[in-house]
């Protein structure tokens, strides 16, 4: 559990409603590239599993994904709710991005979060693959940042 006083509606228990909500608003801030932005949808002492990597807390939060985006260029991401029930929600989710010498790549994922009562994820287990793509395979295409409202989701693009 954090000890902190911040609070990031919607807080559990999640209804289906609450839970997209909380799934799109992850999407909106990891589709903005702000590393601190990002951290602070998590609690003090967040524990991760991303791929082979284990992170602990905010600043390690915000190392990772600097890093990440200094090596994933162009990234865009699409996060879709899979089940949730309490304090969890399952999400799966696919994003594309380019390194550096113009190859790109589709990556594919799940994601299982837990929540403290704050709306805090305290836990994000990731597993993820990623896909070679050429540009002509790529899906999403609007401008960096946040993905219009009237874009199709990862169900209508049959991912």
């Amino acid at each position: 559990m954090s000890d902190t006083l911040e609070h990031r509606p919607p807080l559990p228990p999640f209804t289906h409603e609450t839970a997209r909500e909380k799934v799109r608003l992850a999407e909106d801030a990891w589709n903005s590239r702000d590393p601190e932005r990002v951290s602070k949808a998590y609690s003090p002492d967040s524990r991760w599993r991303n791929r082979a990597e284990f992170v602990t807390g905010r600043d390690q939060i915000v190392t990772f994904l600097r890093r990440k985006w200094d090596r994933e260029l162009e990234y865009r991401l699409i996060k879709e709710i899979w089940a949730f029930e309490g304090h969890r929600i399952a999400v799966r989710f696919a994003y594309e991005w380019r390194d550096d010498a113009g190859n790109w790549f589709r990556a594919y994922g799940n994601e299982n979060w837990a929540f403290d009562e704050n709306g805090l994820m305290t836990e994000r287990h990731a597993s993820i693959n990623d896909l070679p793509i050429t540009p002509e395979q790529r899906k999403f295409h609007w401008p960096q940042g946040r993905r219009p409202d009237d874009h199709p989701g990862l169900s209508e693009l049959g991912l």
